[in-house]
């Protein structure tokens, strides 16, 4: 129940992050957002693990495709920062959830896994859900909706190459590439874009970066506690949390057709899990408690 709560607490950080972060592009550029975001995860790493891994962090038997993994998540921020900045929270983080939905359809070409039919099933619902979210041809539509449907491929290519590695990195040094790359990617436009915060700016830009560092650091100890494939579920509170922040800091509430493309999308990640993988990952943490 440990991991259960970490997540659930590492998520509620993220959307919060994202609350200030939509709060700040009415008026700030995305690349200093982001640039907090990374240099700040980047910090707060070297801090916690540098002393206990030394070089180790950095070691890589994988440069090239740690060095894709960080370069791919840099350019789903940008989209993603993009939505919040055109779109309500809960709908752009709502559409970037289909995500999981994509790894899936992506597995099996890009690492020749088995799709199972149920799992093309949840890859048809997921399509559904975005389409009852953005309802193309209604009076709510906009074109921006593609800004997060693009952070979600991104974002699911990133999961493709972060499955790639896993087994052969070490978890951290995976984590941290993805802040390095970060840091560096998102520093590089930082000359042509910084804009002088006022002092409450400052103060959001700081807290961007810390809400995202310690959210990946409760990630981690989730992770140390629980089985990935069964914090999997926990990731949607997410949207719950999206939803409400949106509401108390922004007014918006989603109408009852997102409502239903949102549960849909949850639905389809769900049924995306290999339900299998994850009662042997559930008898196995069983056994080592016993």
């Amino acid at each position: 129940m440990r991991g259960v709560g970490l997540i659930m607490v590492a998520v509620f950080m993220f959307s919060s992050m994202d609350t200030l972060a939509k709060h700040m592009l009415r008026s700030y550029p995305i690349p200093p957002l982001l640039w907090a975001r990374y240099f700040v995860q980047f910090a707060f790493m070297i801090a916690i693990f540098g002393p206990r891994m030394g070089l180790g962090l950095v070691r890589t038997k994988h440069p090239f495709i740690q060095t894709a993994r960080g370069l791919l998540l840099v350019c789903s921020s940008v989209f993603f920062y993009l939505s919040l900045r055109y779109l309500p929270l809960a709908e752009a983080a709502a559409i970037t959830f289909v995500g999981p939905v994509l790894v899936t359809a992506l597995s099996g070409p890009l690492l020749r896994e088995k799709v199972r039919p149920r799992q093309w099933i949840a890859v048809g619902m997921g399509f559904a859900g975005v389409l009852i979210i953005i309802r193309p041809g209604g009076a709510v539509f906009s074109a921006t909706v593609v800004f997060p449907l693009i952070s979600a491929v991104f974002f699911s290519l990133y999961q493709i190459l972060t499955r790639k590695v896993a087994g052969r990195e070490d978890p951290m040094t995976t984590l941290f590439f993805s802040a390095l790359v970060g840091a560096i990617a998102t520093t590089i436009p930082l000359p042509f874009t910084w804009q002088s915060p006022t002092p409450v700016q400052a103060a959001f830009i700081v807290a961007i970066g810390l809400l995202g560092g310690f959210g990946h650091f409760l990630l981690i100890r989730a992770v140390e506690h629980a089985s990935p494939m069964m914090l999997a579920p926990f990731v949607y509170v997410q949207l719950v949390w999206s939803t409400g922040l949106a509401w108390i800091a922004f007014g918006d509430f989603p109408d009852g057709g997102t409502l239903m493309g949102m549960a849909v999308i949850v639905l389809a990640g769900m049924l995306a899990v290999n339900w299998k993988q994850m009662r042997r990952a559930s008898d196995a943490a069983g056994r080592r408690q016993g």
